[in-house]
């Protein structure tokens, strides 16, 4: 089959069809549908479906490379698809400019005028607009009000701190009253704790506000903690699309439970009619009979493993078992981890809570149990490790 052209220019870009229909889809609804982007002989997002409702926060989680950023440039008309169609609020935005669709866009990098005052750059693109003056002022009030920046309004960006003008990018995106706000990892730039504060700060705007957020990130954490839903992709393609909860604890693929926190893998043959992994280091059994093929994984989440002495260890009645020796120790303020080396080719990392978490010493033989209902069963996926899948450590 040949390839199909790459598009450069708005005019060269598919046409919206005719039969959009902005009554069967309310305002800030974004929908997908089979979109294609290619770079020359890269695929960069391969056949991609996706529906967000309107007013939710979806975040677009993946490693570099996975197709988040391209797939967030399309809604916004930076980029145009191959192939497919992207419909905000019910219509078709093929084909127009960005600053025809009802979306705004928030970067990394702010891109604040740094001649400009912070008032002067929230009004730039009301002015772009040729907006009444009198409600070029009104709307900036309002906007440096949502974001707890008015009193600054007279500073240029230079005379902010990161957090102040990510707040002023924010107000200059918010100002135009879009029905899609789009975030492009807005808080790569930031410290940990100002991203941590502005996480908080991101979700409660939007709560309040009541738009659509399509935030687009590879921090594992930043999604969880903001998002109404989560697409985890891969190689162009959406892995899984569900709320944290769903994404955390049954996750869809080995790709997916390793991208999205810690895991511990092991791999083997499988037994058991499906229901385990024979691991060189440990039989790590399942509650469900759900793996055919030769080869699988077994992933076990670092909370879910109790960890001892091995001298002072007794029979808990738990069906999986691993003994090595505990060689790493690290406080991580209200949870202590533990790294322990089963052999040549493989660890394991145990995190407990601080104050219940045992006196161990690195050196110490120590067993390590865990209940068969916290194990995760999955095919063997080498193509993961290529595209993220971070297993445990090896020694």
């Amino acid at each position: 089959m040949p390839e199909a052209p790459l598009t450069t220019h708005p005019e060269a870009a598919p046409r919206a069809p005719e039969t959009s229909d902005p009554a069967a889809a309310p305002t800030g609804a974004v929908v997908l549908e089979g979109v294609t982007k290619r770079y020359g002989d890269q695929i960069a997002v391969n056949d991609l479906s996706l529906s967000i409702d309107a007013g939710q926060f979806v975040s677009l989680l993946g490693p570099s490379g996975c197709g988040k950023t391209t797939t967030l440039r399309m809604i916004a008309g930076f980029e145009h698809p191959d192939a497919g169609d992207i419909s905000v609020s019910g219509r078709s935005v093929l084909g127009k400019p960005p600053y025809r669709r009802d979306v705004n866009t928030v970067f990394q990098a702010y891109a604040l005028f740094p001649h400009m005052s912070v008032a002067e750059n929230v009004a730039y693109g009301l002015q772009q607009r040729r907006t009444p003056k009198s409600e070029v002022r009104d709307r900036v009030a309002e906007a440096l009000d949502m974001v707890q920046m008015r009193r600054l309004s007279d500073r240029k960006p230079t005379q902010l701190s990161g957090g102040q003008q990510q707040r002023v990018a924010l107000a200059r995106a918010l100002v135009n009253r879009p029905a899609v706000l789009l975030l492009d990892e807005p808080l790569g730039a930031l410290d940990r704790q100002l991203r941590e504060e502005m996480q908080l700060e991101l979700k409660l705007l939007q709560s309040r506000l009541g738009i659509t957020f399509v935030f687009v990130t590879h921090d594992q954490g930043e999604a969880l903690s903001m998002s109404d839903h989560i697409a985890v992709m891969r190689d162009g393609r959406i892995e899984q699309l569900a709320d944290a909860d769903t994404i955390y604890a049954r996750p869809a693929s080995a790709y997916v439970a390793a991208f999205v926190g810690q895991q511990n893998f092991f791999r083997g043959a499988v037994v058991e009619s499906g229901a385990a992994i024979d691991s060189p280091h440990a039989l790590v059994r399942g509650t469900a009979s759900t793996l055919t093929g030769a080869q699988g994984e077994a992933a076990v989440r670092p909370e879910y493993i109790r960890i001892e002495q091995d001298a002072a260890s007794t029979d808990t009645g738990d069906v999986n078992t691993a003994r090595g020796e505990l060689i790493g120790i690290s406080h991580l303020g209200d949870t202590m981890q533990y790294l322990v080396r089963l052999g040549e080719d493989q660890s394991l990392i145990v995190r407990r809570p601080t104050p219940d978490a045992p006196t161990l010493q690195v050196g110490d033989a120590v067993v390590c149990t865990w209940s068969a209902r916290h194990v995760l069963l999955f095919p063997a996926d080498d193509a993961a490790q290529e595209g993220g899948y971070v297993a445990p450590p090896t020694i």
